[in-house]
């Protein structure tokens, strides 16, 4: 075993793990940090894994023989050859100091790989005050009933055809939220249903895919989602209409939660707070 437990609990302010985002506190062992080395041997997805469902490869991996574990803090660096290519450094550690190694690490190992990007990123406890950077968030959906929305939300497929036709201009607009590349899932028949909203038979709103898959200890999860919604028509409640029938779908289909990440103070932060979710912790983001 590499990682000791007694090192790195007490360090794990938000519960992330380096290649795997965000961890469901029940399911945070370290397991799963261990998986992950093991995964960067393999080049495999983990079973679990959000990004399998996307097929492929496995694209960001553990650089194991770069990992700094002490008792004062754990330095685990990633490396991701998407586009220009990337290295993270996650430090987990409640001093400063730990962030300043961590920057020098990213940026080493970036000229290493010869990779254009070095980041650290930085877990932060939910007690944070002036919190930046992401938020993640929990639904728990064994604390009450998700009832279904009255609103103009269905899934796409289950709109008339003209309908239907309007969310690939709509896909297109709204491309710097993910909805282009949902498109290309949707058209190869790789993902969940995608949940619409429309304003006169056109579609101006959207989430999915809806998909529950078992965690990393065998529970069931609603698995993110891309979400967004055209800015012409905010305000009109649209977006709150289609995250409470995201909601409705992954509980009736028997997700016990689900984790989201949010970009502190946006507006899908601002409606998470607004809708009980509880926070577990942040991620700042900064480069190296």
């Amino acid at each position: 075993m590499f990682f000791r437990w007694d090192w790195l609990r007490p360090q794990l302010t938000a519960p992330i793990v380096p290649t795997l985002g965000p961890t469901h506190p029940d399911a945070l062992t370290i397991g799963l940090f261990e998986d992950t080395l093991r995964a960067a041997d393999t080049g495999d997805f983990l079973p679990y894994d959000k990004d399998r469902r996307w097929g492929g490869e496995k694209d960001e991996k553990v650089l194991r023989d770069d990992v700094v574990h002490q008792r004062e803090h754990t330095l685990i660096p990633t490396l991701s050859r998407r586009g220009r290519g990337t290295t993270k450094v996650f430090a987990y550690g409640l001093r400063d100091s730990a962030v300043e190694e961590a920057a020098e690490l990213a940026a080493k190992l970036a000229a290493v790989h010869d990779v254009v990007s070095a980041r650290v990123v930085r877990p932060l406890g939910p007690r944070t005050t002036h919190p930046r950077g992401t938020r993640i968030q929990l639904k728990d959906f064994t604390t009450g009933p998700c009832p279904a929305p009255d609103g103009p939300v269905r899934p796409v497929t289950a709109w008339p055809t003209a309908v239907q036709e309007t969310f690939a201009p709509f896909a297109a607009a709204m491309a710097g939220d993910g909805l282009a590349f949902l498109h290309t899932q949707i058209q190869a028949g790789h993902c969940g249903p995608v949940l619409a909203a429309t304003i006169q038979d056109r579609i101006v709103g959207a989430i999915g895919p809806m998909e529950v898959r078992p965690d990393a200890i065998g529970c069931p999860q609603l698995m993110p989602q891309y979400f967004a919604v055209l800015p012409e028509v905010r305000g009109q409640g649209l977006g709150r209409v289609l995250w409470r029938a995201a909601m409705h779908w992954g509980q009736s289909h028997g997700a016990a939660y689900q984790l989201l990440q949010t970009e502190v103070g946006g507006p899908s932060d601002r409606l998470c707070q607004a809708e009980g979710l509880t926070s577990l912790g942040f991620t700042h983001t900064t480069s190296a």
